[in-house]
């Protein structure tokens, strides 16, 4: 039987160690194509590229036997262009994103690089994972991910998912205690309230910096957020209709359309 043929991508830029990882995971499962941004695109959300140009060159980066491109485009022009140009057609089996380096639970789904790059992969119709650890660092260590990466990997394989999912996989940062396990969840009820700090460029010209505060409203133990603090790795399933469907009942009974 032939490998499963596995597309890699992220938002840290080709040249991450979350990459790495996942690439040295993934060639142990199946035939790995990797196609990822140039250069850090964390933050950048689904956009994709439709008013300029778009650069794609192979690179060696990960050695011998992974074929693997760096593009100028976005994590979500990543895939598309893995799938469509790269691939040119062939049938992929999982699409998988990261490991990001730092969380991307709750709200940061939104806007998180890694994870559209995972839900483009649902939108394509392939099954896809996001992985994230909790560890901003550049130098993150990983070497405790490996189990889990391999046995949601393998589950996503050998039986699937629904049409239109990805699955969105956070894993405490190696400092926490030992991971207890795994947990299916929610998203957590919490958000990001940021401000912006003023600051004066060299020219003495005003700039402004984002900063703020993760903000948890979320009592719940069945959500992201407590499964971290918790030392478990969080699973939470995603999709890409954002449809509120509570609303359409809302708004055919309270409103006079």
């Amino acid at each position: 039987m032939s490998k499963p043929l596995i597309l890699i991508s992220n938002d840290d830029g080709v040249t991450s160690l979350g990459i790495r990882k996942l690439v040295e995971l993934m060639k142990t499962l199946g035939e790995v194509v990797v196609v990822a941004p140039d250069g850090p695109q964390s933050g950048m959300g689904h956009a994709i590229t439709v008013g300029d140009t778009l650069r794609l060159s192979e690179t060696d980066i990960f050695g011998e036997g992974v074929e693997a491109y760096k593009s100028s485009g976005t994590p979500a022009d990543c895939v598309k262009l893995g799938k469509h140009r790269v691939l040119k057609g062939r049938k992929v089996d999982l699409v998988v994103s990261g490991i990001n380096h730092g969380s991307n639970t709750s709200i940061s789904v939104l806007y998180s690089g890694t994870m559209s790059s995972a839900i483009e992969g649902a939108i394509e119709g392939c099954p896809a994972i996001g992985f994230s650890l909790c560890d901003y660092s550049w130098h993150a260590d990983f070497s405790h991910v490996d189990e889990y990466i391999l046995k949601i990997t393998r589950e996503v394989l050998e039986k699937g998912l629904p049409i239109g999912m990805a699955l969105n996989v956070n894993i405490p940062c190696k400092q926490n205690q030992k991971v207890k396990g795994i947990k299916v969840c929610r998203q957590a009820n919490a958000k990001w309230e940021e401000d912006f700090d003023e600051r004066i460029d060299p020219n003495g010209r005003k700039y402004y910096w984002m900063v703020g505060n993760f903000v948890n409203y979320d009592k719940g133990e069945d959500n992201d957020e407590w499964a971290i603090a918790n030392n478990y790795v969080s699973v939470v399933p995603c999709q890409f209709d954002l449809t509120a469907h509570h609303g359409i009942t809302f708004l055919n009974e309270k409103w006079d359309l």
